[in-house]
């Protein structure tokens, strides 16, 4: 069983168990988050159910792990024949999701 979830301006793919990450600050560790906008379900049987934009009463269980930080990224920008050079960096800040149930 397997449910396509819309969260943080992106679609994850999420199986009861399993681990997923968010974008951003989604809670306290230990809080139990209720992703309401499902795309997608998978039932075991093997029958898909589709939603129109969404699933009608679905809703995937989470309960927050934590937070991380993703890798150091490097944004360099170059005008040539200016010396115009500028450097800047960030890290995205993730929220790690452990999915626990998918209610139909």
């Amino acid at each position: 069983m397997y449910a396509i979830v819309q969260t943080s301006g992106r679609q994850l793919k999420v199986t009861p168990g399993a681990y997923a990450l968010l974008d951003g600050t989604a809670g306290e560790p230990g809080q139990v988050l209720t992703l309401d906008q499902v795309l997608l379900v998978e039932k075991d049987g093997g029958e898909v159910v589709a939603g129109a934009p969404f699933v009608a009463n679905a809703k995937v269980l989470a309960v927050v792990e934590g937070e991380a930080r993703g890798p150091k990224l490097r944004v360099f920008k170059m005008k040539r024949r200016k010396g115009m050079r500028r450097t800047k960096g960030h890290r995205s800040i993730f929220t790690r999701l452990r999915i626990t149930d998918i209610v139909l």
